[in-house]
């Protein structure tokens, strides 16, 4: 199989790539990235000694797409990941459109004259904000959960928020982009007849991603800790409550697997959640906990005041996942921040790296 990942230098795409070559399922890979984000020239040498032939382009640039190889499918991975993009001062609204969304055009261009399937990278970020900000929870064991006698709207139980949960603005301008993308994915996919899967992951996290606090926030916590770098819990009340689960992107390699094989499918049943669930769901104190435990003691401050788009609890319901592809997640929160600990010890500049302040 001849594989394009997009983004390949970015901690998905690159942990994507060294997950489907360790598979010995013989694929070709092909890489494509324009090294803009902070840390992403930290992967070329690794991928190129893996037989990942890279190309350096931009994918809001349609022709820098003209001198890529045809392949079988595309994974998109290529994105700004952060909440904040477009309104943090850093990035621009157009600049967030022209890489989310223009991009994901392009690369839909791309497949469609090669007649490659296309695999988007989603984001629990397209669903509503509203309705989440608002979801009835309780303080437990340092964590947020939803409260056992409120009731609930339509897509969310204690196991997660599923498709079925409401997209309907506010989603914040990434939500956006990563929304429309999906919605032209689909429509791509059965106008031109290609084979195309929209996955939507919760919090991806492991050794090597890019520290960020609005995009990679355990791997950004857990060096910080070490650095003893300051750390903050930010709005509902200052206590680090809040809660996301967490998920190994090697872990999505067996459904891609399927997808890669898999017939034509209905519509409904080309998107669905891929996410740790509940079972790997953990509060921002109990990840201090953890880190306490592990890497000696830290102080982290409190700052009360509400944050943007900022929601108390997000874990995301896989079960379509599992009825669809058989799939479950299969590395533990546990492994995953041993596993960035002991990446953050062995690259003691990795924050000035990925993040300079």
């Amino acid at each position: 199989m001849r594989i394009l990942i997009t983004g390949v230098c970015g901690f998905v795409g690159s942990t994507l790539a060294r997950a489907l070559v360790d598979s010995g399922a013989g694929h070709s890979l092909v890489g494509f990235d324009n090294f803009i984000r902070p840390g992403s020239e930290s992967n070329r040498d690794a991928l190129k000694r893996l037989g990942v032939k890279l190309f350096h382009g931009d994918l809001r640039a349609a022709s820098d797409l003209e001198t890529l190889p045809a392949v079988d499918w595309v994974i998109d991975a290529a994105a700004n990941p952060s909440v904040l993009a477009g309104v943090d001062g850093k990035t621009s609204s157009r600049q967030l459109i022209e890489h989310n969304l223009g991009g994901t055009v392009n690369m839909l261009e791309f497949c469609k004259t090669h007649r490659a399937g296309f695999i988007l990278l989603s984001t629990s970020r397209v669903y509503s904000i509203p309705p989440l900000a608002t979801l009835p929870v309780e303080a437990h064991h340092y964590a947020f959960r939803l409260s056992p006698s409120a009731p609930l709207p339509p897509g969310v139980s204690p196991a997660g928020v599923t498709e079925d949960f409401s997209t309907t603005a506010p989603v914040s301008l990434y939500g956006a982009t990563k929304l429309t993308s999906e919605s032209l994915a689909l429509e791509y996919g059965e106008t031109f007849n290609l084979p195309v899967f929209v996955n939507r992951c919760g919090v991806l996290a492991g050794a090597g991603q890019f520290g960020r606090p609005d995009q990679g926030i355990f791997a950004y916590w857990l060096n910080s800790w070490l650095r003893q770098r300051p750390l903050k819990y930010i709005g509902f009340g200052g206590h680090g409550h809040q809660v996301r689960d967490c998920l190994h992107p090697r872990d999505l390699v067996p459904a891609l697997e399927k997808q890669f094989a898999a017939a034509k499918l209905p519509a409904a049943d080309r998107l669905a959640n891929f996410a740790g669930g509940a079972n790997s769901a953990m509060s921002l104190r109990q990840l201090s906990d953890w880190c306490a435990a592990h890497l000696g003691p830290h102080t982290v401050t409190s700052d009360a005041t509400p944050r943007p788009f900022d929601i108390p609890w997000m874990v995301l319901d896989s079960a379509k996942a599992a009825r669809l592809w058989q799939w479950r997640p299969t590395t533990p929160t546990t492994v995953i921040l041993d596993e960035i600990a002991a990446h953050a010890r062995a690259h003691p500049a990795w924050l000035d790296l990925s993040a300079p302040l």
